[in-house]
């Protein structure tokens, strides 16, 4: 197995990408200061992997394990026995710890792990615990202590409680913080041109608004193939009845850029003519680019929408690191904190600002569950204005009847 030597997180263990020698995929794995995989939390990722779960998630993954081991061993700890109260440790360790100084220079604001951060480190690192009981590698005594019982007296939108209400109790982790559901940060709807705009060739234009249009995930992006793009008014001619130019999203395992749908259930998405336009002018430079005697012919038939044109590897799919510099420079050329899910968050918020019903919208977002909606009704101030304007319209109405009965 072949480890990139760029670090995760500097400490005790860390979370790497590697290469598998079977047949050259990009995984991640944990390791220790001297590059030791950690045995256990590999099989952890690879029990992921086999459930299909993204690269993404796998690369988030292995970062919190690494976080959990890490703490263990700088605390003189086995990690496979803990006791309840060391978790507990672990738990105020998490908001308490000043994160690594972002600057260059070694200065700048001390930050901490929000709660829902750390929430989101005490869930895997739980998932972790579990996975191990279940293959007998640590004590399955104390996965029971981090769960219990609890009931759901208020349940979600789309939960159903069983008729005998058997599913209104629940295993619910012991280990958890309180934290407030906050709604998803976006960008008003004239911001999104000039972003696009500020992009500096056809194809991260074509990227950045094919987001904000569709609302697609950054790794169903990056996993589209050209023969998803059905781009003409009527593409029975493809073999395909549905009506007006869309896209499909596909799960397809096995991409050069390691990008994974999300979902395992295929969607269709319909594409506005702006965006058709902007995929035009990408097809006509990738094209371009990638003909020539230099390029070899397997690389310029990539079935990948987006590949890499401007460094090596030419033709190969575009991959997530890619793509984070492009918003990067994105980002410091027009002022705005803005990454992959700000823009389909943006997309979702326009829809429902609009009046899309709520289950159009979790179509096209591709969300298996209602509850997934929720942190995107935030209401703005004008909204709520305009509701208030509106039931207290009986007041004006109430006040104008008096008047006329005083003449």
């Amino acid at each position: 197995m072949i480890i990139y030597g760029l670090a995760f997180m500097i400490t005790k263990f860390r979370a790497e990408r590697a290469v598998l020698p079977s047949d050259g995929a990009m995984v991640w794995v944990v390791v220790d200061g001297d590059y030791g995989l950690h045995a256990e939390a590999c099989a952890f990722l690879a029990g992921l992997r086999a459930l299909d779960r993204s690269v993404n998630t796998e690369r988030v993954y292995a970062g919190r394990v690494a976080i959990f081991l890490s703490w263990c061993a700088a605390e003189g700890l086995d990690w496979t026995a803990p006791r309840l109260d060391h978790l507990v440790r672990f738990k105020r360790w998490l908001v308490a710890e000043p994160l690594p100084i972002r600057s260059h220079t070694g200065t700048g604001a001390r930050r901490y792990r929000s709660p829902g951060t750390a929430d989101a480190v005490l869930g895997t690192m739980c998932e972790f615990l579990r996975f191990c009981a279940r293959h007998d590698l640590i004590d399955p005594g104390l996965v029971r202590r981090l769960h219990e019982p609890r009931h759901i007296r208020f349940l979600p939108p789309g939960y159903e409680a069983g008729e005998d209400e058997q599913f209104r109790t629940v295993r619910s982790r012991a280990l958890r913080f309180a934290t407030t559901e906050i709604p998803f940060a976006f960008l008003e709807p004239d911001q999104i041109a000039p972003l696009v705009a500020a992009a500096t060739n056809p194809r991260d234009r074509c990227l950045a608004a094919l987001i904000a249009m569709t609302g697609i995930r950054i790794g169903e992006a990056l996993g589209l193939h050209r023969q998803d793009m059905h781009l003409l008014a009527n593409s029975r001619s493809l073999g395909c009845p549905i009506a007006g130019p869309h896209l499909h999203v596909r799960r397809r395992p096995g991409n050069d850029n390691g990008a994974l749908a999300k979902s395992r259930f295929p969607r269709t998405i319909p594409v506005p003519a702006e965006a058709i336009g902007l995929y035009a002018d990408y097809m006509h430079e990738r094209a371009h680019r990638l003909t020539g005697a230099d390029v070899d012919a397997d690389v310029e038939e990539n079935p990948l929408v987006f590949v890499n044109l401007y460094r090596a590897p030419l033709g190969r799919g575009l991959g997530y690191q890619n793509v984070k510099e492009m918003f990067d420079r994105l980002a410091a050329t027009t002022g705005l904190t803005v990454r992959p899910h700000l823009l389909r968050h943006t997309a979702a918020t326009t829809w429902l600002h609009q009046g899309t019903p709520r289950d159009t919208v979790q179509q096209l977002l591709g969300h298996a569950s209602p509850v997934s909606m929720q942190p995107y009704l935030h209401p703005d101030d004008a909204d709520k204005r305009a509701a208030v304007e509106t039931g207290a319209a009986w007041a004006r109405t109430s006040a104008q009847t008096s008047a006329r009965g005083s003449l």
